[in-house]
């Protein structure tokens, strides 16, 4: 039966905060029973809470009453014990455990809440199916690693809130419930019930409210944002997500890039104690691609793409040929050490690469100086010998080859570089490599739909020297935007917001918004344009991918206290879920349903 804490159950200290000063002191100690040993007239019990596990001792001959209490504990019991710190037997010491060399020896035990057994132990790197520990999530989060995981975000958070307060900045909430938006990805929309058929947008990002903090004078502005897209997931993504959200006034690209540098300096130095390099690299969005086929490079390896179309211009092999005949190009990578990978192995590439479209891969391996391959018998012999030596081709490496149009040769090897590098082991986590991707095109165009769309967003400024092109080829515009990329994932990204209404306007004239439709939609934003706008320009970091990054995992979810799976749906509380009809009634809407 349970038991209530009296007025004079005061925790002494976390139970894994105790030491060796602590020896001879009267205790008081709360927590989850991790697990009970039985010795016959002694019982030891681990008594977990966020920040450790202490012991505790029980001795038939010495306290009846807390030894048959003690018996009756199983895994995940909450207990309140007290009694006296004191050193283990030399046999006894633990020096896997901050409090190894001590132990509470218990005169008094109470049982504040029996536990069910658990569907899965509580204990470290679990191999449980994440499906079960999602639906159990308050049992996930008491294991240890998610419990740090948790923690060390709150410690993280805490040191983004220091550096930017230290630096000027004003932490300013933005509103939840806004208009919806009209680009971007799709909104989660909220119905409203004292507006019948109007409805509220989640927002995607506070981007326009931050531009009017800048129009109001603020300066300087930041925010933990809470943000919501209702789009695919990944294991990098998820429907509601956290954002270190800023705005700067007065400033340009390079003013931007070196708070969040000082920023990133601050994180990295106060989290893991380690030292990056600044100013951090930098490198334009077409350098990127060319060499290495992804605005997101990851540079802890190699493999770099290298286009040998013009070695094969001549080639009457029908795969280099086709591609070159539409316009597109033929690129290798040359994977050093990959001539390891079997021929099953290589044929699961090929595979890989047509996820991306790519119509498969050319491959050819050197093997103690012998070159099997899957190509070079359409290709004459000087053509083989241009590519092995542009290529750096040797002993022991593996050459693979895509053919198509650029963007489609662009995504299939960037991704297989990164497919390889992990299977040759070659993504130590904690081995970050930090890079700034500059200059991405301002416009990108929708063949299907005939139109073109902000890459960014339609309030990102384009360059200064590349205005003209906004009447005459938008397709060569590029922006003044950037991307924080760590360890090829985008950790951030922002840019230089448009001030002038003039080109404002150009921008909403490219997209095809007509004067209407762009009042409709920005009509506030445009207004406020009119009262006098400061050059301004801001970046936003992914919180929940910087803590991913920063702990070495490779899934937000295991930053996140709860998350969503997949299907966007949070599996312990079972939502989304169907609404009381009553309260569509007064929404005035009638639901779908499947059932």
């Amino acid at each position: 039966m349970a038991e209530l804490l009296a007025k004079t159950d005061k925790r002494t200290k976390y139970c894994g905060e105790f030491t060796k000063a602590d020896i001879g002191n009267e205790v008081c100690v709360m927590g989850w029973a991790q697990k009970q040993r039985d010795l016959g007239k002694l019982i030891f019990i681990d008594l977990r809470d966020r920040t450790g596990i202490v012991q505790l001792a029980f001795d038939s001959d010495s306290n009846k009453e807390a030894f048959e209490k003690a018996f009756t504990v199983r895994s995940e019991y909450v207990l309140c014990a007290k009694g006296t710190v004191r050193a283990r037997e030399e046999g006894a010491i633990n020096k896997d455990r901050a409090t190894g060399e001590i132990e509470i020896f218990v005169k008094e035990l109470k049982i504040l809440s029996a536990s069910q057994t658990p569907p899965f132990e509580i204990v470290e790197n679990s191999n449980v199916k994440t499906e079960l520990r999602l639906k159990h999530r308050y049992l996930d989060l008491r294991r240890p690693d998610m419990m740090n995981n948790i923690l060390m975000r709150s410690k993280i958070a805490k040191i983004v809130r220091d550096y930017y307060a230290e630096n000027g900045f004003v932490e300013i909430e933005t509103p939840n419930l806004i208009k919806p938006t009209p680009e971007g990805a799709r909104d989660y929309l909220v119905p409203s019930r004292v507006h019948p058929g109007k409805f509220y947008a989640l927002p995607q990002s506070p981007q326009l409210y931050k531009q009017i903090l800048m129009l109001s004078g603020f300066d300087r502005y930041v925010q933990l944002a809470r943000c919501y897209r209702d789009e695919d997931l990944r294991a990098d993504r998820q429907p509601e997500f956290t954002q270190i959200d800023l705005e700067m006034s007065f400033v340009t690209e390079d003013d931007v890039m070196a708070i969040n540098e000082g920023f990133l300096k601050r994180v990295f130095k106060d989290f893991l104690g380690k030292d990056i390099e600044t100013p951090i690299q930098r490198m334009t969005y077409a350098e990127a691609m060319d060499r290495f086929g992804s605005d997101k490079p990851d540079l802890r390896f190699g493999f770099e793409l290298k286009n040998i179309t013009d070695i094969v211009k001549n080639t009457e092999f029908r795969v280099f040929k086709g591609a070159i005949e539409m316009g597109g190009s033929i690129r290798a990578i040359n994977v050093k050490g990959g001539a390891k990978f079997s021929r099953k192995e290589i044929d699961a590439l090929g595979e890989f690469v047509k996820t991306y479209r790519a119509k498969g891969l050319a491959w050819a391996k050197n093997t103690e100086g012998e070159i099997s391959s899957s190509y070079a018998k359409f290709l004459t012999e000087d053509e083989n010998k241009a590519i092995y030596e542009a290529m750096g081709f040797e002993k022991g490496d593996l050459l693979c080859i895509v053919a198509d149009k650029d963007n489609v040769v662009f995504d299939s090897l960037g991704a297989l570089r990164c497919e390889v590098a992990k299977k040759m082991g070659l993504c130590d986590p904690m081995d970050f490599k930090l890079l700034w991707v500059t200059e991405f095109p301002l416009f990108e165009y929708d063949e299907e739909e005939g139109r073109y769309y902000a890459k960014h967003h339609p309030f990102t400024s384009p360059m200064d020297e590349d205005l003209p092109l906004m009447d005459t080829d938008p397709s060569k515009v590029r922006a003044k935007a950037y991307d924080m990329v760590i360890n090829g994932m985008e950790a951030g990204g922002g840019s230089i917001r448009i001030h002038n209404p003039e080109i404002q306007w150009k921008m909403f004239n490219v997209l095809g918004l007509t004067k209407e439709e762009a009042e409709e939609k920005f009509g506030f934003l445009l207004e406020a344009f009119k009262y006098g706008t400061p050059p301004h320009g801001g970046l936003a970091f992914g919180f929940d991918r910087l803590c991913t990054l920063l702990l070495g995992l490779d899934d937000i979810r295991n930053v996140i206290a709860f998350p969503k799976v997949q299907n966007a749906t949070e599996l312990m509380t079972e939502c989304p879920n169907y609404p009381e009809a009553k309260a569509l009634e007064e929404l005035k809407i009638k639901a779908y349903t499947e059932e």
